[in-house]
């Protein structure tokens, strides 16, 4: 098959991946290839009658498996985003396979004698700081990946990670089929009342879409309270909503989240871990299991407090009405009380929220106020899909790289909001970056704007905080390009990124109103952050649920028996003080595809509570932009210098240290969630 596109690096600009010539009959034969020509790198690595160094070892082996990162970046962005029956199967087949491919790597006792010669002499080795931290990231990725253990527990190794990888792929096909049969269709466009004319077009054009002419179908977002709770007023229509969601995966993958949970711990177990917490902690900035766990208890009590003061405020509103408050009820009546308190109505703004003026006038205005980059849509370029649109993105005048943006939900793509990288930006191999964000807005009829939430808005400057640590990468090793740092600091640059949604010139420049051009109000942007305020006791409740549903089931050691996965919920979040009436976590256990889709660095196992860690040095970084006397410019060139430019090659700590010039400090965090003076 000379004519797979995967078989060379790709010619066009930035060498973004031919996605016209892309066919899923190449995928299987160019991983193969990619596969057999690293495990042939490999074996010049250790087939060398030099002795070890540096260039000959550490550099050689970051060069390996360039054609098979190639295939496999593309391979499984297109598996989340525009899955097929046949993609599935190959995800399925491939996945295990992928785990050996790496299993073989990591546990080559060759390759790590000469990796661990090296480390024994570093000090020796006359290495500048991003060279020693590769050799040192290496030898505790073998480390932990096996390469300590015996013939025998190798074996077992092998084994698990192949059945691991096996489990997740199953997991993830499971939830996506599951999302996709749970769709609520619905007859009338009454019972859709409270959603914006918009919304209930783009409805009903899902339910053509899907195959429903006539009828409206709202399609499940990931996480557990869908967004159109709060507007809806049909409160059977809200519950079987609700219902929906939280009934995803309890047939298809209650038993596959116990099942994978125990295979973790028992991995853990062959690696000298008590759990698989203590495992994947010791590659995190937390440190230590007690750390996290400290921190989760500290958030616990104050949130709840909150959340119960807000369910009384919900009680007050729903007055006589004859219901008591339940889980579908929450959202809308909380909407309600903002309404009332505040005067915000979330429908009211959507229409001042356009999605390609949020994007170009917002998401990319902050871009350049903060980092002097410039956008330009390449229409010569084509992405996976005929949605994807592909920008050039210019440092100045200088070309930077390329991202692509994938905004709307389809049936094939998985649920929620991410970014991929297709071309990791290192000198070493002179790649540029190429990244992608993932949305799952809803499409709105064709020739109709895409309005979106005040949620969503904030997801897309999220998700561009994500792209932008790996559009800033300026690393010398793939290793270490952009969002490769330590899981439970991933998402810090995102979620700072989310500070220009609202900061006053960016908000002015693109909350307009579609129609008319009038900005939104300066009245209610005030009314709107009072508003947000109140909900922090639900929101913190719910995500803390989440965290501590996935930290339970990861500090299971070897010999724990889970019981039943729904029995096992309960227990965890009664004993964590979070069983509070009428939230459900953000995520229950199986359609928490953070997890338990992926067993490998995508992974967020035993580290969803990083969102929260994370948040601790973005609240702070906030602080640090609104108060160090600097313009926005000058900060966001400290920022992007002193911590998104170096990705993983240097501790991400450290450098917050650097750039604020102090320790992260845990009261502004606590003061935006509202999380003071109470518990």
């Amino acid at each position: 098959m000379s004519e797979n596109p995967f078989f060379s690096r790709s010619t066009l600009p930035y060498e973004l991946p031919p996605f016209d010539e892309v066919r899923v009959a190449h995928y299987a034969p160019a991983l193969d290839r990619g596969m057999a020509e690293q495990l042939a790198e490999i074996a010049a690595i250790t087939g060398d009658d030099q002795p070890p160094d540096f260039d000959n070892t550490v550099v050689a082996l970051e060069r390996s498996g360039a054609a098979l990162h190639r295939v496999e970046s593309v391979f499984r962005n297109q598996v989340d985003a525009d899955t097929s029956p046949e993609l599935d199967a190959l995800n399925a087949e491939y996945s295990p396979r992928l785990a050996a491919h790496r299993d073989a790597i990591h546990l080559d006792a060759a390759l790590f004698a000469r990796i661990d010669a090296l480390y024994g002499k570093r000090d020796q080795l006359g290495l500048d700081p991003e060279s020693l931290r590769l050799l040192e990231r290496y030898h505790a990725d073998f480390v932990h990946a096996g390469a300590l253990l015996g013939p025998a527990e190798q074996d077992r190794l092998r084994a698990i990670n192949a059945e691991l990888a096996r489990l997740c792929a199953v997991f993830q096909q499971n939830l996506a089929a599951d999302t996709e049969a749970a769709a609520v269709v619905l007859d009338t466009a009454e019972q859709l009342a409270g959603l914006s004319p918009d919304a209930i077009a783009a409805a009903a054009a899902n339910g053509t879409a899907r195959g429903h002419d006539g009828r409206y179908v709202l399609s499940l977002k990931l996480f557990s309270n869908q967004s159109e709770l709060a507007v809806l007023h049909d409160r059977a229509v809200r519950e079987r909503l609700l219902t929906a969601s939280l009934g995803r995966g309890l047939e298809s993958n209650r038993q596959l989240v116990a099942r994978i949970a125990r295979l973790r711990a028992e991995r853990a177990a062959l690696l000298g871990h008590p759990s698989h917490a203590a495992h994947v902690g010791s590659e995190m900035t937390a440190g230590s299991t007690e750390a996290v766990e400290e921190l989760l208890a500290r958030l616990v009590p104050p949130a709840v407090a909150n959340a119960h003061a807000e369910a009384e405020a919900l009680r007050a509103r729903m007055g006589d009405e004859a219901h008591q408050l339940e889980p579908w009820d929450w959202a809308y009546y909380a909407e309600r009380v903002r309404k009332d308190r505040y005067d915000i109505d979330a429908a009211a703004l959507r229409p001042y929220f356009e999605l390609e003026r949020v994007l170009t006038d917002g998401v990319f205005f902050a871009a350049g106020l903060v980092y002097g980059l410039r956008l330009t849509e390449r229409t010569d370029l084509v992405g996976y899909h005929p949605d994807v649109r592909v920008f050039e993105v210019f440092d100045d005048d200088r070309p930077l790289g390329l991202y692509l943006l994938d905004a709307y939900a389809r049936p094939g793509k998985r649920g929620g909001a991410w970014m991929d990288s297709l071309v990791d930006q290192c000198e070493l191999l002179g790649q540029r970056p190429v990244v992608v964000n993932n949305h799952n807005v809803a499409k709105p009829p064709t020739g109709e704007p895409t309005l979106l939430t005040f949620d969503e808005v904030r997801t897309l400057f999220h998700e561009f905080g994500h792209a932008l640590h790996g559009l800033l990468s300026d690393v010398r090793y793939p290793m270490f390009s952009g969002p490769k740092v330590p899981h439970d600091v991933v998402e810090y640059p995102s979620q700072v990124n989310e500070m220009w949604m609202v900061w006053p010139q960016v908000l002015a420049n693109y909350a307009r109103h579609h129609e008319t051009g009038e900005p939104l109000p300066v009245e209610w942007v005030d009314r709107l952050a009072a508003a947000e305020r109140f909900g922090e006791g639900f929101r913190t409740v719910e995500y803390l649920a989440a965290a501590v549903l996935d930290w339970k089931w990861h500090t299971l050691g070897a010999d724990d028996d889970p019981g039943d996965t729904e029995e096992f919920e309960t227990a965890a979040l009664k004993g964590a003080g979070l069983a509070v009436p009428g939230i459900p976590p953000r995520y229950r256990s199986t359609y928490f595809a953070h997890v338990f889709a992926h067993d490998d660095r995508q992974s967020y196992s035993a580290g969803y509570y990083s969102y929260i860690w994370s948040e601790v040095l973005d609240a702070d970084t906030v602080e640090w932009f609104r108060e160090n006397g600097r313009t926005v410019r000058e900060s966001g060139e400290l920022f992007r210098h002193g911590l998104l430019a170096k990705g993983g090659s240097a501790d991400m700590m450290e450098s917050f240290r650097a750039v604020c010039g102090r320790e992260p400090r845990i009261e502004p965090l606590l003061a935006r969630r509202g999380l003071t003076g109470r518990g």
